[in-house]
């Protein structure tokens, strides 16, 4: 049996549709992907992925246009990665995106990049510092699936 993550309950199932989507198309590009990420800043990115190489990617999922307008916080996220995404249905209207960001349409199936991200370089401590919360956040929630009674950190 293949264990299943729990539902945290805090996104939507459009925004559950789009973060599937997105995690298969970084899956695809061999980035090994995270969902609800929380930085150093204490904000949480909705998906990271990291690169072979250690590029870091966030990507910011829009599931309505209120979700867009009630968010103030994005340009926050370009602190933490080289490449920063939204990520939206195709019911949404991509022209609402900011162009400082890529974009990427999803839906449940897959997803498509419609507009590159600008790269950017992090310093090398910020890196260090995201690799290796990444890499713990990865193993904690591993283990919390295969023993979902150990004690949490």
């Amino acid at each position: 049996m293949i264990p299943q993550p729990r539902p945290d309950g805090r996104q939507s199932a459009t925004a559950l549709m789009i973060q599937r989507g997105v995690a298969r198309l970084l899956r695809a590009a061999r980035l090994a992907v995270l969902p609800e990420f929380t930085l150093a800043s204490g904000r949480r990115a909705d998906l990271i992925g990291i690169a072979d190489n250690g590029e870091i990617w966030i990507v910011e999922i829009k599931s309505s246009i209120e979700d867009f307008r009630a968010d103030s916080k994005w340009q926050t996220y370009q602190d933490y990665c080289d490449r920063l995404y939204f990520a939206i249905s195709p019911s949404l209207d991509p022209a609402i995106m900011p162009v400082e960001a890529g974009l990427i349409m999803a839906d449940s199936w897959g997803a498509e990049i419609l507009r590159e991200a600008t790269a950017s370089s992090l310093h090398p401590g910020r890196r260090k510092a995201v690799t290796l919360a990444f890499a713990r956040a990865a193993a904690l929630r591993l283990h919390g699936l295969y023993d979902p009674e150990a004690d949490p950190l």
